[in-house]
């Protein structure tokens, strides 16, 4: 996934691409689809290159064409070629129709889809590409369906059909793919969303279009890619590297502010404070010595601590009682930067203030509340969400979940790392002491949410490797949380 480009676009942005590299440098469109349909094929040899059949859908557009390109030189190689058309060939347009008919003129055979059983051993997806932006249904809805029942690898060209290349939402149903092979540039909702479920492996191909075609377009969002970081100063001390302040733990929730607070240790922070209810601060750190551990009954016994702190941390296991709330105010009133998780955002919820100073690290649920709306908008749409998270509360937004992605007011930023063992309690609180850790030794906002992100996922991609995802706790990633900051 590293190897990708970092630049991710839109679909609209990218038929701009297509557009410019046919009328301003003379490329002609079936050459692009020539290409495209080469490069499907020759990665389909390259992964399975004792292949004597292949199955291809085609739907009614481009896409369709790629596939049919594929079919002719899947023919070429002697290998048995079945093209179920979902639609009449004859109502095939342009570039997608002169495909067909190189096909078809190779004595290619073309199968009306009829709801049959599918088996064979590669199958092809050409149905709808990138073009989508309605629901799927009938016979489109019939042949996804009879692909994903299939055992076969399955090859989506573009983009998996029904899955939308702008926001990752699943549009009624998608093909799941083995394998998705996207051209001239990175779509961004192929990196969140559902994304990740229908994808599989994505590989890319510029169709070796000129630079020039794609300067002076911003792009719509970028990935996160891996910092290496500097050694440290040999003459330095703990003061160098900041003082993070964890504020949360209510009855019952003791854990989630030590696994914040151990976290920022393990990314380096200096010092740690927690500042938690009374009840358990005097063995919350039993088995973490190097955790500092204060019992706060109100927000008068916050001031010495927030004062002492680099950056604060509020959230973690705070619930939502008058202590909590009280807690709550009295941090919002300070100057320090501010990383606010977990019930800190479900009482921001209720307080709809703005901060150019925070990070706020909602998952879906959270983000939903704080914009008065349901979790299923949310997922819809990431990242028109996290843009009217941003818009609403200022500094900058982690919406978590597949496909994390972060903004501030200039940018948003997508990170692939993680997996689904991370579907576990504390998660969450681990990393927002990864990005206190990183703020607390200088990264600015948007630097220690990203890389904070990333590291929290690179460090649960270590810690399955071994023994799978299942059952992976989140004090399981303090290990590697250190070995990524050493730059494993």
């Amino acid at each position: 996934m590293d190897s990708l480009p970092h630049k991710l676009y839109k679909v609209a942005q990218v038929r701009e691409f297509e557009r410019r590299a046919i009328e301003d440098f003379g490329i002609a469109s079936f050459e692009l689809m020539r290409l495209a349909g080469v490069e499907v094929y020759k990665n389909i040899r390259l992964q399975w290159p004792n292949i004597k059949s292949i199955t291809i859908f085609c739907g009614a557009g481009n896409n369709a064409g790629d596939g049919y390109i594929v079919a002719s030189l899947a023919l070429q190689a002697n290998l048995r070629v079945t093209v179920y058309s979902l639609v009449n060939p004859d109502r095939l347009a342009g570039d997608a129709f002169t495909a067909c008919q190189h096909y078809q003129n190779q004595h290619g055979v073309i199968v009306p889809f009829e709801n049959q059983a599918i088996d064979d051993e590669i199958i092809v997806d050409a149905l709808l590409g990138t073009g989508l932006n309605r629901s799927v249904n009938g016979v489109f809805e019939q042949a996804i369906n009879k692909i994903n029942l299939s055992l076969s690898p399955v090859i989506s060209i573009d983009s998996p059909s029904g899955l939308n290349a702008d926001t990752g939402a699943v549009m009624g149903c998608a093909v799941k793919a083995d394998t998705t092979i996207t051209f001239i540039a990175l779509k961004q909702g192929l990196f969140t969303g559902q994304a990740a479920e229908y994808c599989g492996e994505l590989i890319y191909s510029s169709l070796m279009l000129p630079d020039l075609v794609f300067k002076g377009v911003e792009s719509s969002a970028t990935r996160v890619y891996k910092k290496l970081w500097p050694s440290r100063n040999r003459c330095t001390h703990k003061g160098t590297y900041g003082h993070v302040l964890i504020i949360g733990g209510d009855v019952g929730y003791s854990g989630a502010v030590k696994l914040a607070g151990e976290a920022a240790l393990r990314m380096g922070a200096g010092l740690v404070t927690i500042a938690t209810n009374q009840i358990h601060a005097d063995f919350l750190n039993i088995n973490r010595p190097e955790l500092m551990c204060h019992g706060v009954a109100c927000a008068q016994d916050l001031a010495v601590l927030i004062n002492k702190a680099t950056v604060v941390v509020i959230g973690p296991g705070l619930g939502q009682s008058a202590w909590a709330q009280e807690l709550f105010d009295t941090v919002l009133m300070s100057h320090k930067p501010l990383v606010i998780d977990a019930d800190g955002l479900n009482l921001l919820a209720k307080a709809s203030r703005s901060h150019t100073n925070w990070i706020l690290t909602p998952h879906p649920g959270e983000a939903a509340r704080l914009l008065s709306c349901k979790t299923l908008e949310i997922q819809q749409d990431r990242f028109s969400a996290i843009s009217a998270l941003q818009s609403k509360y200022d500094g900058v937004i982690v919406l978590k979940g597949a496909g994390t992605l972060i903004a501030s007011d200039h940018e948003c930023i997508v990170s692939s790392t993680g997996n689904p063992g991370m579907a576990s309690g504390g998660m969450g609180d681990v990393l927002a002491g990864v990005i206190a850790g990183l703020l607390a030794q200088g990264e600015s906002l948007l630097d220690a949410a990203q890389h904070g992100v990333y590291g929290h996922g690179y460090a649960a991609d270590l810690a399955i490797q071994v023994d799978g995802e299942r059952g992976l706790l989140a004090s399981d990633l303090m290990p590697y949380i250190k070995q990524w900051i050493n730059n494993f």
